[in-house]
């Protein structure tokens, strides 16, 4: 019974971080371009994480300034880039497609892991690696001539994916001397620095809506600091792997919400390549 909780936790997270859209639709209905919900997003979650660590352990605000690079990493080449892509792909191509080109990622890490680190590639990654690939192909639907995506579409998705993977090499520089608390507190920060001079500030509070402000509000909370928590609370009890596969859940739920919500097409060809991503991301997670 103890350890169902936490497994719900991870879960949580992964069906939190998959019904962004939602957000990311409410506010390009408010005529907000991905800039600007990229900087309501970092801004609304630096203040709620500001907040939340001054009540666990004001501590863990301290950072050594020689360290800055890795938040600059972690907060402007990762969260940043990524997200902009990501906000632009679901614009471009729809949920559905852009939750699953986010999850090319693994092919990404692995590439920079071995690089940066000197991990191996066994065959078990090579396999996730062909099997991701293939799955990004048919999801794609590039050929098909039903002109459900564009090359435009499918590059800018890649590198949400790509993005998305450089996150995890800056942070594990970060946690060897922070915790996950301050990593995640200054990613939001830096990000949100980084994205203040071409959000049109102005401009926003000029043709402010409260619609803006609730969907920023929203974004920030159930899709950015209230998942990590529990995706970090869930950690604490379950194996790195198990809570892999568990928030492969993410885009189930992102690409269902596409389907329901939305009205975009789930074809066989497309199904085929979400279960071989799926498949291989499960894979990457199992041990030994």
């Amino acid at each position: 019974m103890k350890q169902t909780r936490f497994t719900i936790a991870v879960v949580a997270s992964g069906i939190l971080w998959g019904i962004i859209s939602i957000f990311i639709r409410g506010m390009n209905s408010a005529n907000l371009t991905p800039v600007q919900m990229l900087q309501m997003r970092t801004l609304f979650a630096a203040i709620i994480m500001f907040i939340f660590i001054l009540w666990v352990d004001k501590e863990q605000l301290k950072l050594d300034l020689h360290d800055i690079w890795m938040f600059l990493g972690s907060g402007v080449v990762s969260l940043t880039f990524f997200s902009l892509c990501y906000f632009q792909t679901i614009l471009e191509v729809g949920a559905s497609v852009a939750v699953i080109l986010l999850y090319t990622s693994p092919i990404f890490i692995i590439l920079l892991a071995f690089l940066l680190f000197k991990e191996k590639i066994t065959p078990v990654k090579i396999t996730a690696l062909v099997m991701t690939f293939a799955g990004c192909i048919l999801v794609s639907g590039i050929g098909s001539g039903n002109g459900a995506m564009t090359l435009k579409g499918f590059l800018i998705g890649l590198g949400s994916g790509f993005g998305y993977g450089l996150y995890s090499i800056f942070s594990r520089f970060a946690l060897r001397k922070y915790s996950a608390l301050t990593i995640t507190f200054y990613t939001f920060l830096f990000s949100c620095l980084s994205v203040i001079p071409f959000s049109g500030i102005g401009q926003m509070m000029s043709g402010f809506q409260i619609s803006s402000l609730l969907y920023g509000i929203g974004i920030a909370f159930f899709c950015t600091v209230l998942p990590y928590i529990l995706y970090t609370y869930g950690m604490t009890r379950i194996e790195t792997g198990k809570a892999a596969i568990l928030v492969t859940v993410e885009p189930l739920v992102g690409t269902l919400a596409g389907c329901c919500l939305w009205g975009e097409s789930m074809t066989i060809v497309k199904a085929a390549g979400i279960f071989l991503i799926f498949s291989a991301v499960i894979l990457l997670g199992i041990k030994k």
